[in-house]
Formats: C-alpha cells, sequence, structure tokens
C-alpha cells in the first residue's frame, strides 16, 4: 500500500490538509488529522505531500490523438503521456481521424489501440454522418462517453446538415450527444466577403469574423431547440462567445439534460493574441473578443458552463503556417491546461475548488463516469499532486506533445504538476514516466 502523507487535498469544494491510504487502484481510506501508526507500518511506501496540493486526476472530455492515420502530429502515446504529465488522468477522444470513427467496427479499434498504449484511461466518441444513424443506435451507453455531431464545418464527410437525419439524431439515439455548432452557411458568407477584399490571403485576424459570434449563435441555439424538442442529452462543445450564454441555465450539472463547455484556450486567449501568436491560436470556433473572454470566466462562475476541456488538437508547425485560410485550425494544450487553470485563480478568476469543480468533479457527473473524478474511499486512485511554490516555464526542452510546441511556450505559471497518479499507479513523477503503463477504458453509470 502507498500512503501519500499529509497533503493539501482540494476537493468536493474543501481545502483541508489531510492522508490518503491508496490499496491497488483504489482509495483504501482518507485521513483528515494524524494518521495512526498502524497505517504507517502497513505501507510499502510514503510520500511526503506537505506543501503540496492533493487534486482528483482531472478528466478530460474532448481531445483528438490523431491515431489512427494523422499519427505525424500525435498518438494515443505520445499525448496521453503528455497529459499525464499535465495531471490529466482520464480522456474522452474524438471520431475525426482517419479513417474516421463512425462506425462500430471503428470505434472497437480504437478501443483495443488505446489497451496497449494509452498512459491514461479512456472513451471515444462515435462519430455521426448524414447516413449512418443505425451505427449510433449499436452503441453501449455504459462503455461509449457519448456521440459526436457536427453541427457546423467539419473535416470529411461528417457535416450532418440534413434536417430530416439531425431530427433522427436528437429523436432516436439513447446516448448524450456532443455537438460542435457553428452555422455553415454564415461562415461561407463571411469567406466570400472577405475573399472580396483579400483573394485567398485573408489575415490570420480575421478568422473570428469568418467564425463569427453569429454562426456560433445560430448553431448552438437550433441544437438546444432541438434538444428541447425531443428530450435529448445535448453537451454543447467548446462555447467561444458570450452570447451563446444566454441559451444555457446557471443550475448544478446533475439537474440538467442540456449543458456547456469551455475549452482553456477561449478562457484565456482573446482576438489581440492574433497579433502576437498569430495561427498558433487559430482555431474552430475562434478566439473572440475581450468581452467574450470575460463573459466565458462569468458564465463558468455562474454554472451555465459546467465543463472545461482542451479541444486538444496537435498540428506541426509548417501546418499551422498561412492565414485564415490556410492554416490548420487547432492546437495542442492538455499538458498546461490545469497549470492554465490554476494560474487563472491565481490571479483571482476562479477559486481553487471551482477548477476542481469544472476539470474533476464536473465531467464525472455530467458523463456519470463511474467511480472517477473524486477523492473518495472506494474511488479509483486517479490523482495528481501540485507544487504551488514552484513556477514552471513552458518551453521547448519540457514539452512532451509530439509536434513539439504548444501556444503557451513562454509563459511562467505559478505552479508545477509534481506526480501523477493513474489508478493508483505512480505514472508521473517530477519528470519521469513509467512508459510501460496503460490506462483502462472508462465505464459509465447510464
Amino acid at each position: 500500500m502507498t500512503l501519500i502523507h499529509r497533503a493539501t487535498v482540494i476537493n468536493e469544494g474543501e481545502t483541508y490538509v489531510g492522508s490518503l491510504l491508496l490499496k491497488g487502484q483504489k482509495i483504501a481510506r482518507v485521513i483528515r488529522g494524524e494518521v495512526p501508526e498502524p497505517v504507517f507500518r502497513q505501507c510499502r511506501r510514503v510520500i511526503d505531500a506537505r506543501g503540496l496540493w492533493l487534486l482528483p486526476g482531472v478528466i478530460d472530455d474532448h481531445v483528438h490523438f490523431r491515431e489512427p492515420g494523422l499519427t505525424r502530429k500525435g498518438d494515443m502515446f505520445t499525448e496521453s503521456r503528455a497529459a499525464v504529465a499535465g495531471g490529466i488522468t482520464s480522456c474522452m477522444e474524438m471520431p475525426n481521424t482517419m479513417p474516421q470513427t463512425t462506425n462500430i467496427e471503428a470505434l472497437e479499434q480504437k478501443f483495443e489501440r488505446a489497451a496497449s498504449q494509452s498512459m491514461v484511461n479512456y472513451s471515444f466518441y462515435l462519430g455521426a454522418t448524414n447516413d449512418n444513424l443505425s451505427e449510433l443506435k449499436k452503441v453501449d451507453p455504459k462503455a461509449v462517453c457519448g456521440v459526436k455531431l457536427f453541427m457546423g464545418a467539419s473535416t470529411g464527410n461528417m457535416l450532418v446538415d440534413h434536417a430530416r437525419i439531425l431530427q433522427a439524431i436528437f429523436a432516436e439515439v439513447d446516448l448524450l450527444i456532443a455537438a460542435h455548432c457553428e452555422q455553415e452557411d454564415i461562415i461561407k458568407e463571411n469567406i466570400a466577403l472577405y475573399k472580396r477584399e483579400f483573394g485567398e490571403a485573408i489575415p490570420i485576424e480575421y478568422h473570428p469574423l469568418i467564425r463569427s459570434v453569429e454562426a456560433c449563435y445560430r448553431s448552438s441555439a437550433d441544437a438546444v431547440e432541438l434538444a428541447d424538442k425531443y428530450g435529448t442529452r445535448l453537451h454543447v462543445l467548446h462555447l467561444s462567445t458570450g452570447r451563446e450564454l444566454s441559451l444555457f441555465d446557471a443550475t448544478s450539472v446533475e439537474e440538467k439534460k442540456i449543458t456547456a463547455e469551455v475549452c482553456v484556450h477561449h478562457l484565456w486567449f482573446t482576438d489581440e493574441d492574433y497579433a502576437r501568436l498569430g495561427s498558433r491560436v487559430k482555431c474552430n470556433p475562434a478566439i473572440k473578443t475581450k468581452a467574450d473572454r470575460e463573459a466565458l470566466r462569468e458564465g463558468l462562475k455562474q454554472g451555465k458552463l459546467d465543463v472545461v476541456a482542451t479541444d486538444h488538437a496537435p498540428h506541426l508547425l509548417e501546418e499551422k503556417e498561412g492565414g485564415a485560410l490556410q492554416a490548420a485550425s487547432g492546437g495542442p494544450s492538455l499538458q498546461h491546461s490545469l497549470q492554465a487553470m490554476l494560474e487563472l485563480a491565481a490571479k483571482g478568476f476562479f477559486s481553487r475548488e471551482q477548477v476542481v469543480e469544472k476539470m474533476c468533479h464536473a465531467p464525472a457527473k455530467l458523463f456519470r463516469v463511474k467511480e472517477r473524478g473524486f477523492i473518495r474511499e472506494g474511488y479509483y486512485a486517479d490523482l495528481v499532486l501540485v507544487d504551488p511554490n514552484r513556477p514552471h516555464v513552458v518551453s521547448d526542452d519540457n514539452v512532451w506533445y509530439r509536434c513539439g510546441w504548444s501556444p503557451f511556450l513562454g509563459e511562467t505559471f505559478g505552479v508545477t504538476v509534481s506526480k501523477t497518479f493513474v489508478n493508483g499507479h505512480l505514472v508521473y513523477d517530477e519528470g519521469q514516466f513509467d512508459e510501460n503503463f496503460v490506462g483502462e477504458a472508462l465505464q459509465f453509470d447510464r
């Protein structure tokens, strides 16, 4: 057994000094105050955690690990390794790979690959198309996190734009629908407008005007209307505008059938950063104004936004070159998401307890993840120790993504991720990894 001794535990709205006894994969005991001497004698390993924060491992409900078919950018091993370096212990991965994960066979192949390669616990979305409704109905809700629906521009054939098919998906699929919402017609109109002025060389600063507030709001409103009509469990991904917040209620996540996610980059950057970082902060939906960022921060505090995720989407730097039409959208972020959120907490935008709620507890509650997301006896020991007294500078030599860069390069975070446990196993320890460890498939109480 392992004893994590005298940590500052941040969990379920509380902060207190406590110790955890780990037995196998699970948390055997949570101890407040002094640890009884017999407990020490039972332990093969004692980790002195005085001065460190102990948090549940982060659950990221929105990542792109790029496998199969796009492994030049990243794969399940490299990106899950970066995840544990950032305190993330479970990930839910998206279907726009090559081939796309739009049938049960492709979904099962991902699970098989992850069982030998992923250092974090995992689940995978099945992607919706205009012609795979029968596949969506086959999904086991206890083993699969959800259906990914593109209600806006997409890669390949994953844009679902037939009204009859959309209605059928919302009415007949008995699983959480995670929706990317941007209105394709509005985006096309904006591209045509700016092409008349710039030709193909539309500057990167115009990306949030192409993928505009109106494009996001109209699509999100359509999704919410369909979910209301059919009683669907809807999760709207990566909100980027203040206007969209009017579509969501500020109640507890357990009470909602319609929920919303915000990503770290939309809480951190604004459109002013295009001048400094160029296409490195190009993503879909686009990073927008400072007013939008402030509204999203406030929406998170109020409870209109339910979870914080990354939309981790690595590209090689050469793929990020060019203007608004040429540069690839998306970037790597999961290694630094917890640090960035704790930095925002240190600046007073949220409390540390709120960060843990939105990154650990709320994803577990929203997806009904079995026995994870909390520091509780009998739960899996998915844990992260954070050193609040050791600043971390993001540099080329400490980025673990295969693509080798980060939009946070040069940033100094006030905290360092010290150790990460997955299923009771110490997989990351002060820059060192147990690369032979593999996580497990998530299970859902549905």
